[in-house]
C-alpha cells in the first residue's frame, strides 16, 4: 500500500496542480514528508516555515486583525495561511500548519495538542481543528499525517467535481 505522500504527489500530478506549505507547529515536516517522494519536485514548488506572526503577516498576508482577534492558532489564521501560501507560490494547493505543540504554551481555551490545519484549492479553503496528544514529536508527526490526509480528502472531492 502506497503512503500519503505518494499518493498525494500522484494525485497532483494527475490533476496537473501544485502544492506549497505554510507551515507554523510542524516546522517545516509537512513539505519535508512530501519531498520524501521521488519526482516530488514536479508538484511542490516551495514550503514556508511562518512560525511568528511577522512571518505570517509578511510571507503569507494574514491580517493584523486576525492574530489579534483569533490569535495565531486559529481556524481564521489556518485559513489565512493557506490562501497565502498558495498564492505566494502561484499554486492552486496551499496546505497550512497552526498549533501548539507543547510542552508549553497551551491554555484552557488552546491546550497543548491543539492544531488546525488548513487546504486551500482552487478558491475554496477546508479547516479542519485537532486536537492531539503525546510528546511535542508526536503531536507534530501526528498533524503532518493528518494534513496529508487533508490534502487528499480534498484533491479527491476536487477531482470528482470536475468529472
Amino acid at each position: 500500500m502506497k503512503c500519503r505522500e505518494e499518493c498525494l504527489v500522484e494525485l497532483l500530478k494527475d490533476q496537473k496542480l501544485h502544492i506549497t506549505t505554510a507551515e507554523s507547529c510542524t516546522g517545516g515536516l509537512i513539505a519535508a514528508t512530501i519531498v520524501n517522494v521521488s519526482g516530488a519536485s514536479a508538484v511542490l514548488d516551495q514550503g514556508l516555515i511562518t512560525y511568528s506572526n511577522e512571518a505570517k503577516e509578511r510571507l503569507l498576508g494574514v491580517r493584523g486583525a486576525t492574530l489579534s482577534v483569533h490569535g495565531a492558532v486559529s481556524r481564521e489564521t489556518a485559513e489565512e495561511m493557506a490562501r497565502g501560501a498558495a498564492a505566494s507560490a502561484g499554486a492552486e494547493v496551499g496546505l497550512s500548519s497552526t498549533g501548539i505543540a507543547g510542552p508549553d504554551g497551551g491554555t484552557k481555551e488552546k491546550p497543548v495538542g491543539l492544531v488546525y490545519l488548513g487546504c486551500f484549492i482552487q478558491g475554496q479553503v477546508t479547516v479542519k481543528k485537532c486536537l492531539f496528544s503525546g510528546n511535542r514529536e508526536s503531536i507534530r508527526r501526528q498533524a503532518v499525517e493528518t494534513a496529508l490526509d487533508l490534502a487528499l480528502e480534498c484533491l479527491k472531492k476536487e477531482k470528482e467535481k470536475s468529472e
